[in-house]
């Protein structure tokens, strides 16, 4: 992977924390990171290029008027005043390939400096064992702050352990084996194998993303928000707003603490709603 800075543009050294989409159902973790990009004024500071993501290629996502700028698979924002780094990822991983690419991006962000690795992410509505909506959509979190994946800091938010987490599972341990590099090639995959109930979860991109980063000795959160395909906007709005809470992201700077809809959702969602971050 090599990152490729934009002429003039440097990186900050304030922004430790890093937010990035693990893709998955509804592509809201994408939804989520356009979000934050446009509420938080975050400005493109350069492109990450890697052989395991498919190549794309399309018009600037943020701008009202498109000055033909190209917006490409891997793109990084900053934003000093938010001390946030935000990747953005439009297009899919090359399919047996995404340990590698997840092991590349752990090597950027500690090649960066940067410090806590914020994933978001959506999970398969069918596939929720216990469903509650008393209080609305629920975030759930995994973390490597515990051995178990809780947090303290995830609870206080009201937020909920994905319970599905087992680090002593065979996949799961497969995962910290491969981000390790501890792997022969004599070894046995369990990702050949027919995978069962259980091998759903470490099966997904963010398990890739959240081992790797894991095994670079960086702190690791992923929040997770349970959706089905369609219109995934409230969940981005949820997912966007707990990344917020989770980082302490105050409304300086961002429109009055206002959400910005970016404008590529105009043409196809109508005029921005009226949300407040806080």
């Amino acid at each position: 992977m090599e990152f490729n800075l934009e002429e003039g543009k440097h990186l900050y050294d304030e922004c430790t924390t890093l937010i990035l989409p693990a893709l998955s159902i509804g592509n809201v973790g994408q939804l989520a990171v356009d979000l934050l990009v446009a509420s938080t004024k975050a400005e493109r500071v350069g492109y990450l290029d890697d052989p395991n993501v498919l190549p794309c290629v399309g018009n600037d996502a943020y701008t009202p008027t498109p000055q033909g700028d190209l917006v490409l698979p891997l793109e990084a924002y900053e934003s000093p005043s938010s001390a946030l780094t935000l990747i953005q990822q439009r297009s899919p991983v090359v399919k047996g390939t995404m340990v590698e690419f997840a092991k590349n991006l752990a090597d950027f962000a500690v090649a960066s400096g940067k410090k806590h690795i914020v994933i978001l992410s959506s999970l398969d509505f069918g596939r929720w064992q216990t469903i509650d909506m008393s209080s609305g959509l629920q975030i759930y979190y995994l973390s490597n702050t515990n051995a178990d994946g809780s947090d303290d800091k995830c609870e206080k938010q009201g937020w909920k352990k994905m319970k599905e987490y087992d680090p002593n599972q065979k996949l799961w341990k497969y995962l910290n084996t491969l981000a390790e590099g501890n792997v022969n090639q004599d070894d046995s995959s369990p990702l050949e194998d027919d995978l069962g109930e259980e091998d759903y979860y470490p099966s997904l991109p963010f398990a890739a993303l959240f081992s790797c980063f894991k095994a670079k000795g960086l702190k690791v959160t992923c929040l997770l928000c349970y959706c089905s395909e369609g219109d995934n906007i409230p969940d981005a709005f949820h997912l966007a707003e707990a990344a917020c809470n989770l980082v302490e992201l105050t409304p300086e700077g961002n429109q009055g603490g206002k959400w910005v809809i970016p404008f590529s959702w105009q043409s196809v969602y109508g005029p921005p709603p009226d949300m407040s971050l806080f």
